[in-house]
């Protein structure tokens, strides 16, 4: 790939800011082929490929028209721009897309318990909007889809796999991926507002 065509595919996503909106269209894709994945893998298997799809959804909603992004600098940021659109993009397809990949081909591959990373995932996720919701008995960005999605199926794929493939080894390391993913982020948002308040801005 050309630099010149890995520059437009950046601009694209991220600069015109087109990437929730793909990645709607990359869920509905995933979705359809969901009753074939279920055909062949089964109950447990296929809860822990919904979770990519239905993570996708909630990017959807939280930062379409850079929403998220906008609210993060403005409630935790005080104004500055502690989420860079780029950091944004980075946060969303390393560490939730590319962790749920992970979880699945280790699910299908090694032990379906593994497939609890890719599941505690958006469950932690959804605190982190419900909390805020309820504090402020406010809206935030993703906030509907953490409750009408993330929770309750989310739960559900959690007993489900948790029944295909018991111990509790299984959850602690999702829960362990699940937190250390979103201290990753906790603490890239600190250090940048740390550094931008030591520049003075």
């Amino acid at each position: 790939m050309s630099l010149s065509v890995s520059n437009q595919i950046r601009a694209w996503l991220v600069d015109d800011w087109q990437w929730p909106y793909a990645t709607l269209f990359a869920a509905g894709g995933l979705l359809a082929i969901a009753p074939v994945w279920f055909h062949v893998a089964g109950l447990p298997l296929t809860l822990v490929y919904l979770q990519l799809p239905i993570y996708m959804l909630h990017q959807w909603e939280e930062h379409r028209s850079d929403r998220f992004r906008l609210y993060v600098n403005r409630m935790v940021g005080g104004g500055r721009e502690a989420l860079t659109p780029i950091a944004t993009f980075w946060i969303n397809s390393l560490g939730v897309w590319a962790v749920d990949l992970v979880a699945l081909y280790l699910a299908v591959f090694v032990d379906v318990g593994f497939g609890l990373i890719a599941i505690y995932l958006p469950l932690l996720n959804a605190l982190g909007h419900v909390g805020p919701g309820i504090a402020k008995r406010a809206y935030n960005p993703g906030l509907w889809t953490a409750l009408l999605l993330f929770l309750p199926v989310g739960g559900w794929s959690a007993a489900v796999v948790s029944q295909a493939s018991p111990g509790w080894e299984w959850h602690f390391i999702g829960v362990a991926v699940a937190v250390g993913v979103h201290a990753a982020i906790l603490i890239h948002v600190a250090r940048r507002l740390k550094r931008l308040r030591a520049s003075g801005i």
